[in-house]
């Protein structure tokens, strides 16, 4: 059992006999008013057997029975009609994934990708990207010199269609590091 606020993205729990993974993990705590409230977490849970994903909050002090998830280390092959191949590096078995299942891990996939895929009860039920992955731009506009007040950015869009803000100096064919958490660019790559 732990706390709640001892939780974070890409942990587990189990209640009621059905185990969830928190997508998501925000802390706040109100301030406002005469009496200040007690902090909250607001989580983006799915249901690792219905694949049901929903908002819940819970105060930060609540004990929650914590599961640990079986892993595999998986290489990505392919993606074909919505469906994402991986391949497991040690026994060379073949799994499939949804893009329901991947989420928001699609927006950093690329061909041979080696990640660590969720198991629970030995069924696939989502993935582990590594924090930072290092992506090129294939499209942004130019950035207009001049125009560098404060933290200046621009649209850019990387080899998997992803689309985030870099600052003005990052051009096509860059590579850049993107932290996965948050799908914000760090910096550029050399």
């Amino acid at each position: 059992m732990k706390a709640a606020m001892e939780l974070r993205q890409g942990s587990t729990y189990e209640k009621g006999g059905v185990p969830y993974l928190i997508l998501k993990a925000d802390r706040h705590q109100s301030t406002s008013g005469k009496k200040a409230r007690a902090a909250e977490m607001k989580f983006k849970i799915k249901d690792l057997i219905s694949g049901k994903v929903q908002e819940i909050t819970v105060l930060s002090t609540e004990m929650m029975n914590d599961i640990v998830l079986d892993r595999s280390q998986m290489q990505f092959l392919y993606q074909m009609d919505g469906e994402f191949y991986f391949m497991n590096q040690e026994t060379f078995d073949q799994l499939t994934l949804t893009e329901e299942d991947l989420g928001d891990a699609v927006d950093f996939l690329v061909d041979e990708m080696v990640i660590q895929v969720l198991l629970y009860e030995e069924r696939p039920v989502g993935v582990e990207l590594p924090n930072t992955v290092i992506r090129e731009i294939t499209y942004t506009e130019p950035g207009l010199k001049g125009d560098t007040i404060g933290r200046a950015t621009k649209p850019a869009t990387i080899e998997t269609g992803y689309q985030l803000q870099v600052p003005l100096f990052c051009n096509i064919g860059d590579k850049i590091k993107i932290d996965t958490r948050t799908g914000e660019y760090i910096e550029r790559a050399n």
